[in-house]
């Protein structure tokens, strides 16, 4: 692979981030292959995406505050906040003296920043969500998906490819 950004490679990445991408792409091209299914593809994933970030920022707002309003009394249990294997995670360890808590607070603004995105995003959706096509053009799309959803070299999918390893949060990235 060449390392100028806008080139794009001519051999699909094997990593596995990338293979589950290709799956993932591939199945959801073949399984929704016209227009209309994209679109409510879409508007389930947007909507999915948004009602559980929502969801888990609400989650930890309230677990934040009742560590707070209990102080920083060593040992105290913050409600529902627990470490891997259960152990009960004290107050102090949530919300302690500056740099966690201040992780912890960034944390639910980059949340409450993806919720605006996703609210932006959700408006946009609207107005493709209005596009109406005549059969002819569903079954062309029947047609390319078809095509498509096979194509190890697609330049979309090598372009989201190149997206999947400039993330550095991804699970399976260190």
């Amino acid at each position: 692979m060449t390392s100028q950004g806008s080139v794009v490679p001519e051999e699909p990445c094997q990593c596995p981030d990338c293979q589950r991408f290709y799956r993932e792409h591939d199945r959801l091209i073949r399984e929704n292959p016209t227009l209309r299914q994209q679109q409510e593809l879409s508007w389930a994933a947007l909507q999915s995406f948004r009602t559980l970030a929502g969801r888990v920022m609400e989650e930890l707002q309230k677990q934040q505050d009742a560590a707070e309003a209990q102080g920083p009394v060593g040992g105290a249990t913050a409600p529902g906040l627990e470490l891997a294997g259960g152990a009960p995670c004290s107050a102090d360890a949530v919300v302690p003296p500056a740099s966690a808590g201040e992780a912890f607070q960034q944390a639910l603004a980059d949340l409450e920043n993806i919720n605006a995105h996703l609210f932006s995003i959700e408006a946009l959706m609207e107005r493709v969500f209005d596009v109406r096509v005549p059969e002819e053009v569903e079954q062309k799309f029947r047609e390319v998906a078809g095509e498509l959803a096979p194509d190890p070299l697609n330049a979309d999918r090598l372009r989201l490819n190149r997206l999947l390893h400039q993330t550095p949060d991804l699970p399976d990235k260190g």
